[in-house]
């Protein structure tokens, strides 16, 4: 049943979750320090995956550098998770969500080799733009942050579609696996900040929640889709979150979009449907990168 769903649709799963999850970190800080949160969000995921899927036997069976591909993955999530909160917790989240959009269109670039793609991206780049009135103002350290964790989600994108494609193991073993190493990596970071959540059983719960909603849902679902998805196609897709921003803003915070605001999704709209993938390879033949 799994894989005869549309990867779309567990795209969108993870588009919706994308934003809801921040949003319940966001109320969390003010009863956590940030990278308590980060550390809470991480390490609550990693123990349910650990829990679900016990990571570590696909881990044994990889080869060296099935192994170091997963080292480099956990690594990433770790401080992507820990610049992502340091810059929300300073910048409007529309501003970090256009500056984090910024590389992976260069992504969505390399597989645009027609004219098409290229109009394609034109019509999702103005669309972002237009959603997310894009300004460098602000908090300076805010900024870099912002950058920081916009280079670190582009390595994201890169990274998990290696690992959902690594032969002998699946997906979500993959994306266990990688989570428990950031478990690891974060907590020298983050882990402090987390005491005091510690004999506050709101606060833990919350950040069990973030985990779940942040990392546990939307990264399960991006493994699903980019198993069967060329990684262009899905950093492409990836314009469709501010879209879905404004319509978790409508529904669930009575937020009415402005003109602006409308267009903005039309436009993106309209690059995904004038988006065409390339070619998927032929099962075999290796696999870019």
């Amino acid at each position: 049943m799994i894989e005869r769903a549309p990867p779309q649709l567990y795209f969108v799963f993870s588009a919706v979750f994308h934003y809801l999850g921040p949003s319940f970190a966001v109320l969390l800080f003010a009863r956590v320090d940030v990278l308590g949160v980060a550390w809470l969000r991480i390490v609550s995921a990693g123990v349910i995956f650990a829990l679900w899927r016990r990571p570590w036997r696909a881990y044994r069976g990889l080869d060296r550098e099935g192994r170091r591909v997963l080292l480099r993955w956990g690594a990433v999530l770790a401080v992507m998770n820990a610049c992502f909160y340091e810059s929300i917790a300073r910048l409007p989240l529309g501003t970090v969500a256009a500056i984090e959009f910024l590389p992976v269109i260069a992504l969505a670039a390399l597989g645009a080799r027609n004219r098409r793609n290229g109009l394609a991206l034109v019509l999702a780049v103005a669309g972002v733009y237009l959603l997310t009135d894009v300004r460098l103002e602000g908090e300076p350290l805010g900024v870099a942050f912002a950058f920081a964790n916009a280079i670190l989600f582009s390595l994201y994108i890169v990274l998990a579609h290696r690992v959902s494609r690594l032969g002998g193991l699946g997906s979500v073993d993959g994306l266990a696996a990688s989570m428990l190493i950031a478990a690891a990596v974060v907590t020298p970071i983050g882990g402090w900040q987390a005491a005091s959540a510690i004999g506050d059983p709101v606060a833990l719960l919350a950040g069990i929640g973030v985990g779940v909603s942040s990392s546990v849902i939307p990264y399960v679902a991006d493994q699903l889709a980019m198993r069967r998805l060329p990684r262009a196609t899905y950093a492409l897709m990836v314009s469709i979150l501010p879209a879905t921003a404004t319509v978790i803003g409508v529904v669930v915070l009575a937020q009415i979009p402005s003109p602006s605001e409308v267009a903005g999704v039309a436009l993106v709209v309209a690059g995904l449907i004038a988006h065409r993938a390339p070619a998927e390879p032929v099962p075999g033949d290796p696999v870019p990168a």
